[in-house]
């Protein structure tokens, strides 16, 4: 005699109900890695009709660090030109893309930042440019720690 079993996975226990992610989260910081993995996320959110978060996050220096530079008002310009270049892209694709995006800064290191940025947004999907530092072959990169982290699908753009 067989039994048969029927299995019933509670969808909601999976994904929110979509059929794609609605919040694109894409960390930038100015390298050319960081903006092509903006670039890519810009298409994704485009196909998926998702918010794209853009995500700076600005490092926080130790106090005897900065040797009396400014740093905050350096990090804050970083900030305001990678706002600059997106908005221009985003000019650029008026009426030929429809892209709702929005820009957000954390202060932190990058990792802790863009999880804060994920879970404070409600990500669906986080996009990483792959790291261009040579360390991070050592310590692991930003992306590979968030992709350990297990807690979003997570896109690294080379």
């Amino acid at each position: 005699m067989t039994e048969q079993h029927s299995h019933q996975f509670d969808s909601h226990q999976f994904e929110r109900g979509t059929d794609g992610p609605k919040v694109i989260v894409v960390g930038v910081d100015g390298s050319d890695s960081s903006l092509r993995a903006a670039a890519y996320a810009g298409g994704l959110a485009r196909r998926q009709h998702a918010l794209l978060a853009v995500v700076y996050v600005q490092p926080v220096m130790a106090a005897g660090a900065a040797f009396g530079a400014p740093v905050a008002e350096t990090t804050d310009e970083i900030a305001e030109n990678l706002v600059q270049q997106i908005r221009e892209a985003a000019e650029r694709v008026k009426g030929i893309f429809d892209v709702r995006w929005e820009f957000h800064t954390f202060r932190g290191d990058p990792y802790s930042g863009l999880v804060k940025a994920a879970d404070e947004l409600k990500a669906d999907a986080v996009v990483v440019g792959a790291s261009e530092q040579a360390g991070h072959r050592i310590i692991g990169s930003v992306a590979v720690r968030l992709v350990k982290a297990g807690r979003w699908p997570v896109t690294v753009v080379p």
